[in-house]
């Protein structure tokens, strides 16, 4: 399944300069996600982190990694933001950060659901630049 960027804004309630998932290249409902963020110089963050060595910030690259979870969950639920369901982000554990992601840098977003109870979601969740890591960690998403 492929979402264009209709799709994911049906499926997340982020906006600009919020809405860090640009394309959803695979999903299967209750397993996995792949998705992607295309970092370029444009982008509001990297005028001050850092001036003269831009790094897309390592909160964003978190966030980013839980907005593709948060589509794999609410596409697996069949549910979306306009059905009154909201996914906060509630954890992180073992977070990994391999490499900076820097513009030009396209970040791959995977993410695998591991367990649901009770509406806590979690997933293990990965971030990739040309085939290497960026971060891993394995996050808990709360289904509101």
């Amino acid at each position: 399944m492929i979402m264009d960027i209709e799709g994911i804004r049906e499926h997340l309630p982020h906006r600009y300069p919020f809405l860090l998932v640009d394309r959803v290249v695979a999903l299967t409902p209750g397993e996995s996600i792949e998705a992607y963020k295309n970092l370029s110089i444009n982008e509001p963050y990297f005028d001050g982190h850092f001036p003269a060595n831009p790094v897309f910030p390592g909160v964003l690259l978190v966030e980013a990694m839980a907005q593709a979870a948060g589509i794999l969950g609410f596409k697996t639920m069949g549910k979306t933001p306009a059905d009154g369901s909201i996914y906060y982000l509630v954890g992180v554990d073992n977070l990994r950060f391999k490499r900076p992601c820097v513009p030009g840098d396209q970040v791959r977003l995977l993410a695998t659901i591991v367990s649901e109870r009770r509406g806590i979601w979690k997933f293990d969740v990965r971030a990739m630049v040309d085939g290497a890591t960026a971060a891993s960690a394995t996050i808990l998403c709360a289904d509101r």
